[in-house]
C-alpha cells in the first residue's frame, strides 16, 4: 500500500477547496444569469386514508376517514354524524385533545353530549320548540325542558351521511361529505310539546340538501365548509359540536385553558337559556374574555347568567373581520401544561362557548376514562339561539333558490 507525503495531501486539499469555490461561483452566476435552480424539496402531501368503522344497529355502513398532514397530525371522522372522531398527533407525541369515544356503538347510544358531530338543523335553542315563518307554525320535539336543543331528539349528528368526494392534492387532504334532510324531520312525537298548536306543521319546513366538507393542510388547518340548498323556505344553523381537551381527552378539566374570545358583547339568557333578545356589553363582566383568561376565573361566581346554565353556556357576538378578511379571528385556547394552542376564525355571527357543565360522569371516552363537568370546552361557530324568534337577530332563514355557504378554519396544535 502507497501513501502519500505531507506535500501531496496539501496538494490534494487545495485542489478540493478549488473546486469547490468553482463550483459555488458557477451556481451563483448561473442564479443572476436567470438559469433554473434546483427545485426546493417539498413536504409530502396530505393523504386521506378509508377504513370500515363498523355498521349500525340498522345495519348502515359506517366508514372512518384519516386525514393526516406530512407533521403526522390526524383528524379521524365517520359517515356517522358527521363526527370528528379524534385529532392526534402520534409522531409529536401529541395525544387525542378531543372528546368522544372508541367504537360506533357507544356513538349511537351515548352520544346526548353531541361530541364531536354536525349540529343541524338548527344548532343550539329553540323556545317551547315553536317558530313561526311565513304565517306558518312549526312544532320541534321538545327535548331541553320546554325547548328544543340541536333541533331535537334526532338531529344531523344521529344520521348516517353519505362521501360524495375525497379531496387529495399537494396542498390538502379531505372529504365531502352529504345528507338530504327531509321535511318534518326535527319532530320524532317522542315527547309530547305542550306548547305546539293544533294548527301547527311537525316538524322542519322542505328538504334540505346539506354538504359539509373537512379538509387538512400542512399548516395544520382544519376547515369545514357547509354548503346547502332547500326545496321550501326553512331555517337553518349548522355547527360542529367538538369538546377541546388540549392536555388530552379523559385527563382532567379544562379549567386552566386559557380562553380569548374576539367579542365585545354576548347575548344574555333567560333561566332556560333562551335569549331575551337583547345584547350586553362584555365589559366589566365575569363574560370578558377579550384579553384572555382561565376558564376557571368566574365560572363559580354567582352572576345570574352562569347560575341559569350551571357554568359557561352561552353566545358571543364576534367582532366583525378586519379589513378585506372574508373571515374574522373568533377565538383562541391555549393550554399552559401541554403549552398547545387552537385558533378558530369564521364568517359565522356568533360562537357558544360551552364548558361541559353537564358532563356528569355517566358517559366513559375512548380513553376508558370518565367524562366529568368541564373535562371539554365545546366552541361552536353559529348564528345565535333562538333566531328564528329573536326579529332583531340575523336571520336564519333560507329560501328556495338561495345558497347557505359558511367557513370555519381552526388552526390545530399539531405537537
Amino acid at each position: 500500500m502507497k501513501t502519500r507525503g505531507r506535500a501531496g495531501l496539501a496538494a490534494g486539499l487545495a485542489s478540493a477547496l478549488l473546486l469547490t469555490i468553482a463550483v459555488c461561483a458557477a451556481v451563483a452566476l448561473a442564479s443572476v444569469a436567470g438559469a433554473p435552480s434546483l427545485p426546493a424539496l417539498s413536504a409530502p402531501a396530505p393523504t386521506v386514508t378509508k377504513t370500515s368503522y363498523g355498521a349500525t344497529t340498522s345495519g348502515a355502513a359506517i366508514d372512518q376517514y384519516a386525514l393526516t398532514n406530512s407533521h403526522g397530525l390526524t383528524v379521524k371522522l365517520i359517515t356517522y354524524g358527521a363526527i370528528i372522531t379524534s385529532i392526534d398527533n402520534p409522531a409529536e407525541n401529541m395525544p387525542d385533545v378531543v372528546l368522544g369515544f372508541s367504537n360506533l356503538r357507544d356513538y349511537e347510544t351515548k352520544n346526548s353530549p353531541h361530541f364531536g358531530g354536525i349540529i343541524g338543523r338548527y344548532a343550539n335553542r329553540i323556545a317551547n320548540g315553536v317558530f313561526s315563518l311565513d304565517g306558518v307554525t312549526y312544532c320541534l320535539d321538545p327535548n331541553n325542558g320546554p325547548n328544543t336543543l340541536h333541533s331535537g331528539f334526532v338531529g344531523f349528528d344521529k344520521e348516517v351521511w353519505t362521501a360524495a368526494g375525497v379531496i387529495q392534492n399537494a396542498k390538502e387532504a379531505g372529504v365531502e361529505l352529504h345528507y338530504l334532510s327531509k321535511a318534518g324531520e326535527g319532530w320524532t312525537g317522542a315527547t309530547p310539546n305542550p306548547n305546539c298548536p293544533s294548527n301547527a306543521v311537525k316538524g322542519f319546513p322542505g328538504n334540505l340538501d346539506t354538504h359539509v366538507t373537512y379538509t387538512l393542510d400542512n399548516d395544520g388547518r382544519l376547515t369545514i365548509r357547509y354548503h346547502a340548498t332547500t326545496d321550501a323556505p326553512t331555517v337553518i344553523n349548522l355547527t360542529n359540536h367538538t369538546y377541546w381537551n388540549l392536555s388530552g381527552e379523559g385527563t382532567g378539566t379544562i379549567y386552566r385553558h386559557i380562553v380569548t374570545l374576539n367579542a365585545d358583547s354576548f347575548t344574555p339568557v333567560n333561566s332556560g337559556l333562551i335569549p331575551d333578545g337583547s345584547t350586553r356589553s362584555v365589559e366589566g363582566t365575569v363574560f370578558d374574555f377579550r384579553k384572555g383568561k382561565a376558564v376557571e376565573d368566574g365560572i363559580r361566581t354567582p352572576d345570574p347568567q352562569l347560575v341559569f346554565a350551571g357554568g359557561y353556556d352561552h353566545n358571543w357576538i364576534v367582532n366583525a373581520p378586519q379589513g378585506k378578511e372574508k373571515l374574522a379571528w373568533a377565538a383562541t385556547v391555549y393550554d399552559p401544561d401541554s403549552r398547545r394552542t387552537l385558533r378558530i376564525f369564521t364568517d359565522q355571527p356568533g360562537i357558544q362557548l360551552y364548558a361541559g357543565n353537564s358532563l356528569d360522569g355517566k358517559v366513559y371516552g375512548a380513553s376508558g376514562r370518565q367524562y366529568r363537568q368541564s373535562d371539554g370546552v365545546a366552541l361552536e361557530t353559529e348564528h345565535f339561539p333562538d333566531s328564528p324568534n329573536q326579529p332583531s337577530f340575523p336571520s336564519t332563514v333560507l329560501r328556495p333558490g338561495q345558497t347557505f355557504e359558511s367557513t370555519t378554519v381552526i388552526e390545530l396544535p399539531e405537537k
